[in-house]
């Protein structure tokens, strides 16, 4: 199993619209690269392989209430990216993220993609204020009233709202559905980055697992619109794929149950009188 964890900051993390400030992305990045995040922990108890792999950060995208956050340059070589990234061979790959404000611009995406409410499904995130959870609402709307909601292209979606760890996600996506690996889906921002694909093929997805509910209420809305059923229902709200680390274990109790459970015959128990 290898789980890969983009990192990417945002430009509209200077609205004020999260808990912690974009100097936290930093932060946690070198605290994966010391073994000291969740994720770490989860890995080595599941025995999955882990990358972390940081985006630019010193040049956050640009903030998308005002101006687009990538060009299609910018939006095409973190696809590529995360598509180089997918290791040639892999039973199941796990997609998580790491990116401070990263909740605002996947909700914008999901409401463009679903013409939904933005009230309705935007939440907490790292655990906001109800003032700020309104003005992350007011942000978000200033950025689809300056985009629009009828996108025809996965890199029109993308390079509006960013951000680079989700354009990565998308890019590791394609790269799998080409290998014939497994996905699972960590929370709500690598879902929403799956689910721009969908404008390209509505079926793009079928290697996708989404291995967990997240505590966002958007996350709960694109699931249903996906049409697929998460493996937990935690109240999750970390990120980082810790979600997809711990449907991994649920996962690899199946298979051992699966491949290594007798049967009744072998077993030597009677059948059903």
């Amino acid at each position: 199993f290898q789980c890969l964890v983009f990192v990417g900051n945002h430009g509209v993390a200077k609205k004020n619209v999260s808990a912690y400030s974009s100097k936290v992305t930093e932060q946690m990045l070198n605290n994966f690269q010391s073994g000291g995040a969740a994720i770490n922990q989860l890995c080595d108890l599941s025995n999955i392989s882990l990358s972390v792999i940081p985006i630019n950060l010193q040049k956050p995208t640009k903030d998308f209430s005002e101006e687009k956050a990538m060009n299609l340059e910018e939006t095409f070589s973190a696809m590529q990216l995360g598509y180089d990234s997918v290791p040639k061979k892999c039973d199941l790959l796990i997609l998580g993220e790491m990116g401070i404000s990263n909740t605002t611009s996947a909700t914008a995406i999901s409401c463009a993609l679903y013409n939904t409410s933005v009230k309705k499904w935007t939440g907490l995130g790292t655990g906001i204020s109800e003032k700020k959870l309104r003005n992350k609402i007011s942000v978000i709307n200033k950025g689809l009233k300056l985009h629009g909601k009828k996108f025809d292209s996965v890199v029109d979606i993308l390079s509006s709202f960013g951000g680079r760890e989700m354009a990565a996600i998308a890019g590791a996506i394609i790269a799998a559905r080409v290998r014939g690996i497994p996905i699972l889906l960590d929370g709500f921002v690598s879902t929403a980055s799956a689910a721009t694909l969908t404008i390209f093929n509505k079926n793009i997805l079928e290697h996708c697992l989404i291995s967990h509910i997240s505590s966002e209420p958007g996350h709960k809305g694109i699931i249903l619109k996906l049409n697929k059923e998460p493996i937990l229902d935690l109240n999750m709200k970390l990120g980082e794929a810790s979600g997809g680390a711990v449907a991994a274990l649920i996962i690899k109790a199946a298979l051992v149950t699966h491949n290594k459970m007798a049967t009744f015959p072998e077993a030597g128990v009677s059948q059903k009188i």
